[in-house]
């Protein structure tokens, strides 16, 4: 009985470290999302697959400090195209992921952040010698014509 219960204990303690060491799975979903300001525009998707493997696309245009409202609109037209035209041409890649942070890798600059309890995604872009930008984007169940929340 004794040896029963030791054994018992010990499969369980096994089963849990194996468990605690285990590498973090990505979320599987669609994120999409744009960033405007500071002259800066991006278009932005990301798929995780079931498999871990990231599809990632964000396309930006910069140096619209002095865009009128109108050229700004048509420049969000256009990258939302170009995102979604060439979608289908993006190809999965492997990140590091540690439960909140993607990674190249082997990297340390992160390239998402994902919070788990808002089930959103926020894509790092590195812009030139520019710090990283953040692009907050929502999950979706399928991506849309244009990555920019209406209103």
């Amino acid at each position: 009985m004794l040896r029963s219960s030791i054994l018992l204990l010990f499969a369980a303690l096994t089963a849990f470290s194996l468990t605690a060491c285990s590498k973090p799975i990505p979320p599987p979903g669609h994120w999409e999302g744009g960033y405007s300001g500071g002259g800066t525009l991006v278009a932005a998707r990301v798929e995780v697959e079931a498999d871990g493997q990231v599809k990632v696309s964000a396309p930006d245009i910069t140096n619209l400090q002095n865009a009128k409202p109108e050229q700004l609109q048509q420049q969000r037209d256009i990258l939302a195209a170009d995102l979604a035209s060439g979608w289908d041409s993006v190809v999965p890649r492997p990140f590091d992921f540690d439960g909140k942070t993607f990674r190249k890798p082997g990297g340390i600059a992160p390239q998402m952040v994902w919070d788990k309890d808002t089930n959103q995604m926020t894509l790092e872009i590195y812009i030139g010698a520019d710090p990283a930008l953040p692009v907050t984007l929502r999950s979706v169940d399928a991506f849309h014509d244009n990555p920019w929340p209406s209103g």
